[in-house]
């Protein structure tokens, strides 16, 4: 079965993890995009460093970039946080950007073998969720077995 990403904005972080909690958890206004098989840290790291010219060590080092929200409960679901700056990033990039950050990321270990198309359409829909977001909301990523 794999894996489940669940992206979504939220106001602040009680916000994000009160609705990754329960049924109701991701009931979103601004929508919800999921993505089976691709965690947040193995690909959205790449993705900033190249739309931003940062360096991923440095993306990475950010206390924000993937950082857990709730408990470590080893059977999940965990809920982590986004940078503000990627949100930024996928919010003003153009398509042919967001498919030179998927052919970036599937030069990595993470993405070998992956289509860069089928990335640069996710990357795009998690863009239309940060332009919707804008500055007043943060994005997350509510993981699940």
């Amino acid at each position: 079965m794999g894996n489940l990403y669940d992206y979504y904005a939220a106001t602040d972080d009680a916000q994000a993890i009160a609705r990754s909690e329960g049924d109701a958890g991701l009931a979103d206004p601004f929508g919800t995009i999921g993505l089976k098989g691709v965690m947040p840290d193995g690909i959205l790291g790449t993705v900033e460093s190249c739309l931003t010219g940062v360096p991923e060590e440095q993306v990475e080092a950010c206390p924000r970039f993937c950082e857990l929200l709730n408990e470590d409960d080893q059977d999940g679901p965990w809920l982590v946080s986004l940078t503000d700056t990627l949100r930024d990033a996928l919010a003003q990039a153009t398509p042919d950007r967001l498919l030179e950050a998927a052919t970036a990321w599937t030069r990595t270990e993470d993405g070998a073998g992956q289509s860069p198309e089928l990335m640069a359409d996710f990357l795009k829909r998690l863009g239309e969720l940060a332009r919707d977001a804008g500055p007043q909301r943060r994005l997350y990523c509510r993981m699940s077995l």
